[in-house]
């Protein structure tokens, strides 16, 4: 079904905050590294997932092993070495898709902003034409998935994001948070997040972006007050908690800025929530007397509170992602069991076209030039993909179906192909379902 199909990647799990500031991928660049590893040896199909949470390689290829050697040696080259990455082949890779799509590999389980994450860096992939077919029917299935998951599970009730575990923080050091001053950093998903969140607990906004514009857009949503990020070292002097969440790539407040406005704050403390990678805020300025700084690493501790009580749900969601696997194997197989009868169908109509061209050429035709030879060859070739665009469709539709087997050996028997399944029948039942190595990668090397 996927042999060929392979993921490379790290995480929260495997790898410091360090490590994945040096591998971030700001929305804007996705293109750009997505047409880097599809230019690597042996890549075919790629997406590039690049979170705070983890940076992630999807690639297909003929040869699984080749692609997966270039995908961990440009992680590598990139600022991951010394890191132990994790790698998924085959069904074990679409296993780890839908499961990070339905947000059960995410650092809080339920968390919805991943899943717009992974279109976002699908879309990217299209956009490069980086899908060509088998990655991207895995992730719409993906999507399909992290769909069933929240509509019918309970996987996302309760605290389901960083943004929302952070604001927690903050309650409990100053308890009730009306009327308390907190100043959101950003403007993407994860600082509205926070916004939404703090609006609800009835604390005082305060939010600063780079683009002022989109700052007022929020701040009139939210009811709170805009202001540009020029602002912010006399924003700190006044507010109780700071929630940054910007893709600047180098510190926005550094630890001599935060001491200054410390002074101002004669004493009184101030909460520093940085859930921004690379990092917003310098990590020295945590060292700094009454400055509490808590950063996306250190959020665990309050992640694994948060998740308690969702464990029946997330069997629910497992048994979701189980159903959901087992259907698309069935699927991918009874589609891709057309594919010898379609190859021998386009060679048995390829070769008549070429028999009356050669005919015609040597006979009625043959005072044409050479360029108006080669226009008629195009024009029969255009006429065999018109032809054969309906029974291609039909077939593969069919093949899905019970009657797919009986219309298969119909269109063999009808235009007499000689179908060679043997070899094709020995890769599709030759996956296993943890997806390593097995003949299947034998065969697809064959292809």
């Amino acid at each position: 079904m996927t042999a060929g199909l392979v993921v490379v990647g790290l995480n929260h799990r495997t790898a410091p905050l360090e490590v994945r500031e040096r591998l971030a991928v700001a929305p804007d660049g996705l293109d750009s590294a997505v047409r880097t590893v599809l230019s690597l040896q042996g890549v075919r199909e790629a997406v590039v997932l690049a979170t705070c949470n983890r940076v992630e390689f999807y690639a297909t290829g003929d040869d699984a092993e080749a692609v997966a050697g270039a995908l961990r040696q440009h992680l590598r080259s990139r600022g991951g070495g010394g890191v132990a990455l994790y790698e998924h082949r085959g069904e074990a890779a679409v296993q780890h898709a839908f499961r990070v799509c339905a947000s059960l590999d995410s650092l809080v389980v339920g968390e919805p902003q991943i899943l717009g994450q992974v279109k976002e860096a699908v879309a990217a992939a299209r956009v490069a034409g980086a899908l060509r077919g088998r990655l991207g029917r895995v992730m719409a299935r993906a999507f399909q998935t992290a769909k069933r998951v929240r509509s019918e599970t309970g996987i996302a009730e309760g605290q389901v994001s960083v943004a929302s575990v952070a604001v927690d923080l903050a309650r409990g050091i100053f308890g009730d948070l009306v009327h308390r001053k907190v100043l959101v950093v950003g403007a993407g998903k994860m600082a509205l997040g926070a916004a939404r969140t703090l609006a609800r607990a009835g604390a005082s906004l305060l939010i600063a972006n780079r683009s002022f514009d989109r700052a007022e857009a929020i701040a009139r949503e939210y009811g709170a007050t805009a202001h540009p990020l020029t602002d912010l070292g006399m924003l700190l002097q006044h507010v109780d908690v700071a929630v940054c969440s910007t893709g600047a790539s180098g510190y926005l407040l550094t630890r001599h800025e935060i001491a200054t406005a410390m002074k101002a704050r004669r004493g009184r403390g101030l909460f520093l929530i940085d859930i921004a990678v690379p990092r917003n805020v310098e990590p020295a300025a945590g060292d700094l007397d009454s400055v509490f700084l808590y950063n996306v690493d250190d959020l665990e501790r309050a992640v694994s509170e948060g998740g308690q009580g969702r464990s029946a749900a997330t069997i629910e969601a497992e048994k979701v992602i189980a159903e959901e696997l087992a259907s698309f194997r069935a699927e991918e197989l009874a589609q891709r069991s057309a594919g010898p009868t379609i190859v021998a169908l386009r060679k048995r109509f390829q070769a008549a076209a070429a028999a009356e061209m050669e005919r015609s050429l040597a006979g009625k035709l043959r005072h044409l030039q050479e360029a108006d030879r080669a226009a008629v060859e195009a024009m029969l070739e255009a006429l065999t993909n018109k032809l054969l665009h309906a029974p291609t469709v039909a077939l593969k539709a069919a093949s899905a179906s019970a009657e797919g087997e009986e219309l298969l050996r119909a269109a063999r028997g009808l235009f007499a192909l000689d179908v060679e399944l043997a070899e094709f029948r020995e890769e599709v039942t030759g996956v296993r379902v943890q997806g390593e190595v097995t003949a299947t990668a034998t065969a697809g090397n064959r292809r």
